[in-house]
């Protein structure tokens, strides 16, 4: 099975991905370590993951497979006992006729061969997948549902409902291993919210994933307060104050990940409703290329940020992925020659060679106070997290005008609006032309699953407003177990990018409508959120009812 002509550092070389320089320098690394050869050039950053897997591929002479992007069927998985998946580090995928498809982190370990046969009384096709994600997908089968499941069978029915003193709550108590249990979930899950909301007779928890909600399971009404007594220990609250909201925030490590929770409590008629956002601190930073710019925009807004003065606002709805861009433009422009501070509510992302500060108003550290302060720590590039008020948006200018670079969001619905968003605040409009070089407005759509996307009939509505021709061809998903029969897994920016040229600085200053600035901007080229979603949805990428969801139709 195993091919004895190449080697791993051969194979790399060959595809490109290291030279023989690296390849000198990693063994001569791992003559001091002992480690393998592909976990320290994984280590230096050197290659990708995948990159690694398809190499080793070549050298076993079997298939490589992404976990993350196929349907592993949970029967066929239970067909081998748990202990002996995790011992040899293997799960079974599916069936294929008589045979069973494993994957293996070592496809040539007779041993774990010749024991699947024994168990399962098939042959066995080995397929290679990393130790991680096989780790990660007996989790999800085995850990979290089944412990989710026994957690519910144990609470004891018939208990009333009780205030619930702060000792019942010990570590092995069920309620502790239900919320324990959730969050593991909702970060398996990639969500971005977990929502506990109280009716008159049950609880309701939901996960937000790629920006919409679903329920996820339904825990008995009656242990409701020791749920909400449990979160607000976890988050230093004050578990007996239940009428007024409440804020408060933790951290965990879930599956290797460092998790920041930010925790809200809202009194209902019913209870107690919780939110909490997941921050995942280590999880890694997007490019500004894969954000879902079209190349031509790319372009101006990466000619933006590379502007040695100005303000560069994006905005757009909570929830739209703004604090992601500027985080993407942030890693894009920062060098050891730069000074770069930011000052942000909450810190959702800590960069090396960034100096981040967390805005904590009950100290009296505000957006604006922490603006003034960063002025004079010669900073070249300013990030502030959100314009909110007239103070903050004085000092940005003040700072855009002065010679520094500034990022920063504000909430309107388009690119022109952030303008009259500015005015409204008290900015005088010859200072906003002369400050602002750029507004990026944009939402997320949901993107179309990969594993079950299919060609599909036009509607007539279609038709017109996507003005497809009698050739072309759109796209939907069908649903499978990958993208939780929704049809969609992952999202996609969807953009308008407003350059201030002469032109429209001169509007500025007169105080041209919004409309106006905007209708001038197109006749330009500038391509509207709407434009950019049907463009989006000729590509194949995402659906027409997926973008009259996220994107404003304007009439169509």
């Amino acid at each position: 099975m195993v091919s004895q002509k190449k080697k791993l550092g051969d194979i790399l070389i060959e595809k490109g991905l290291i030279t023989e320089e690296i390849l000198k320098r990693a063994l001569a690394n791992q003559e001091k370590t002992g480690e393998k050869l592909g976990e320290i050039l994984l280590k230096m950053g050197l290659i990708k993951e995948e990159d690694l897997y398809y190499a080793l591929s070549e050298i076993y002479n079997v298939p490589y497979v992404n976990l993350e992007e196929i349907v592993i069927d949970s029967d066929v998985v239970r067909l081998i006992p748990e202990h002996i998946s995790r011992r040899y580090k293997i799960i079974p995928i599916r069936l294929n006729g008589d045979r069973i498809v494993l994957a293996m982190a070592n496809p040539v370990n007779i041993y774990a061969l010749d024991d699947v046969r024994i168990i399962t009384g098939r042959e066995v096709e080995p397929v290679l997948a990393s130790e991680k994600q096989i780790n990660q997908a007996l989790d999800k089968i085995y850990t979290i549902q089944k412990g989710l499941e026994e957690t519910l069978l144990n609470i004891a029915p018939g208990e009333e409902e009780t205030e619930t003193p702060v000792e019942v709550l010990e570590d092995e108590a069920p309620v502790v291993r239900l919320v324990n249990l959730t969050i593991t979930q909702a970060v398996q899950e990639g969500a971005s919210d977990i929502h506990i909301e109280p009716t008159e007779n049950e609880v309701k928890v939901r996960f937000r994933v790629d920006g919409v909600l679903y329920d996820v399971m339904s825990p008995p009404k009656r242990i409701f307060p020791t749920l909400v007594a449990r979160i607000k220990i976890l988050a230093n609250m004050d578990i007996a104050e239940r009428r007024l909201p409440q804020d408060g925030r933790f951290r965990v490590t879930s599956q290797g990940k460092i998790i920041d929770f930010r925790v809200s409590t809202l009194p209902t008629i019913h209870g107690e409703k919780i939110v909490l956002r997941l921050l995942d601190r280590s999880a890694p930073l997007i490019g500004l290329e894969k954000l879902g710019f079209t190349e031509d925009v790319l372009e101006k807004f990466d000619w933006l940020i590379q502007r040695p003065y100005g303000m560069i606002l994006v905005t757009g709805p909570t929830g739209s992925g703004k604090t992601t861009t500027l985080y993407s433009a942030l890693a894009k422009i920062s060098t050891p020659e730069k000074n770069i501070i930011t000052v942000e509510d909450p810190v959702e992302y800590q960069f090396p060679r960034i100096n981040q500060v967390q805005v904590n108003t009950k100290i009296g550290l505000t957006f604006a106070n922490g603006l003034r302060s960063i002025l004079r720590q010669d900073p070249d590039i300013i990030m502030i997290g959100e314009i909110r008020d007239r103070e903050t948006a004085e000092i940005a200018v003040q700072s855009a005008l002065t010679g520094h670079l500034v990022l920063s969001t504000i909430h309107t619905n388009d690119s022109a609006g952030a303008i009259a968003r500015l005015m409204d605040m008290g900015i005088e409009p010859f200072l906003i032309s002369s400050s602002v070089i750029g507004i990026l407005a944009q939402r997320l759509a949901r993107r179309i699953c990969s594993r079950c996307k299919v060609p599909k009939q036009p509607t007539e509505e279609e038709i017109k407003v996507l003005k497809l021709g009698e050739n072309d061809v759109i796209y939907e998903g069908r649903g499978c177990e990958a993208c939780r029969h929704t049809g969609y897994r992952g999202r996609i920016g969807i953009f308008e990018l407003l350059m201030i040229d002469d032109e429209i600085r001169a509007m500025i200053v007169d105080k041209v409508p919004a409309n106006v600035i905007r209708d001038s901007a197109v006749k330009k080229g500038m391509r509207t959120l709407w434009e950019d979603a049907k463009l989006k949805v000729r590509n194949g990428v995402t659906t027409y009812n997926e973008i009259l969801r996220t994107v404003y139709a304007g009439g169509l």
